[in-house]
């Protein structure tokens, strides 16, 4: 194969990938719009429905028949909530796959510590030991990005960690390759069983049960998402129980960072 036949080839291909993107950002779009009108309907029409409940005469409404309808209409209730939210993540996955990057030298540290200033409430009333490094690099970023992906991060260190008596999390530098600069976020809060490492990074993956830690799993899942489109990796390891540590690896050369769109 020829080196011009080698370029279009790639060129195909790169319009390929593209294309998918597109289609995929297409669905989901579509997806999380029209999803909305039936899951108000439910909400609402839930919520009349309790009113004319309410308004039974009261030995009525005490018996257990009216009681048992009043539980399922909640339970009703709770489920669409949560797939609102399910929808806002994947909303949430399609902004961070296109929304146009704009790479600036950004000081970790600063990063950081913006994003505890907006975690401040769920810190309220808390005594949450911070251990921050010196040292933290300068990455080449979307402050907009990073501090999306920071927010997530210490969000979870933060919620994890309610359980413990004397919560800690650990934001420093850790060694890379030439070219990258990488950090890691640790917690001594419930961790997760590590057989379970591999699915923590998918759409709507849960390690813990809802009535443990409120969530719908899609924080990790954008996580990725955003440090993909700045060429970075991100993991995780951890021990049930013995607390959580989130890598991630990031180019410090703007090159080898996403192609800005």
């Amino acid at each position: 194969m020829t080196p011009e036949q080698l370029r279009a080839e790639l060129a195909r291909s790169r319009q390929q990938v593209a294309d998918m993107a597109a289609a995929q950002e297409e669905f989901l779009r579509a997806v999380s719009h029209d999803l909305r009108a039936p899951l108000r309907h439910v909400t609402s029409y839930g919520t009349l429905v309790r009113e004319v409940l309410g308004d039974l005469p009261p030995e009525v409404v005490q018996g257990a028949e009216v009681q048992e309808a009043l539980g399922f209409l909640a339970t009703m209730d709770h489920s669409a909530r949560r797939m609102g939210l399910m929808i806002d993540g994947l909303q949430a996955l399609v902004r961070a796959s296109r929304a146009p990057l704009r790479l600036q030298p950004v000081p970790l540290a600063d990063a950081m510590a913006q994003a505890r200033a907006t975690l401040a409430p769920a810190e309220a009333g808390r005594a949450v030991e911070w251990r921050v490094g010196a040292d933290l690099p300068t990455l080449w970023a979307d402050p907009t990005l990073l501090q999306d992906l920071l927010v997530q991060l210490l969000g979870n260190a933060l919620k994890f960690t309610r359980s413990v008596a004397h919560p800690c999390i650990t934001v420093s530098a850790d060694a890379a390759p030439a070219g990258q600069g990488a950090f890691t976020v640790q917690d001594n809060g419930v961790g997760f069983d590590p057989a379970r490492a591999g699915s923590l990074f998918g759409v709507f993956q849960r390690l813990h049960r809802e009535t443990e830690f409120e969530g719908v799993g899609t924080g990790l899942a954008l996580c990725r998402a955003l440090a993909q489109r700045h060429g970075a990796q991100i993991s995780a390891t951890a021990v049930l129980g013995g607390g959580c540590t989130v890598r991630v690896q990031w180019p410090v050369n703007p090159a080898v960072a996403a192609d800005e769109s």
